[in-house]
């Protein structure tokens, strides 16, 4: 874990957040700044700065975080519902810990950008 990334910090329980799942290898919190009615957060516990920054160790932990955000949409009663993750500045990325977008409960356009 990195001691200065804000999701780090929210991991280790430093800065508070609105938890909707917790385990060893992901956490999954509620969007301080929702885009939609339903925006949470997936984040895997190691820090991983950018998608670029994924080794073949961590295949298991990106398929989790899918999992883990189709089961709490689910529990929403969303059965669309959008995933994105961001790469990089230029991208739109502004937490560099690697984190999955989970949006759901309005409609959603295409293309996003």
């Amino acid at each position: 874990m990195s001691e200065q990334c804000l999701f780090c910090r929210i991991a280790k329980g430093e800065i508070p957040s609105t938890k909707l799942h917790e385990d060893d290898e992901i956490l999954a919190f509620e969007d301080i700044n929702p885009q939609a009615p339903s925006h949470l957060l997936v984040i895997p516990r190691k820090h991983i700065a950018t998608m670029n920054d994924l080794a073949e160790a961590d295949d298991a932990v990106l398929g989790r975080m899918h999992r883990v955000a189709a089961k709490l949409m689910q529990e929403r009663d969303h059965s669309a519902w959008r995933a994105v993750t961001n790469c990089n500045a230029e991208a739109g990325q502004t937490v560099f810990h690697l984190h999955l977008h989970a949006l759901a409960g309005r409609s959603l356009r295409w293309p996003p950008g």
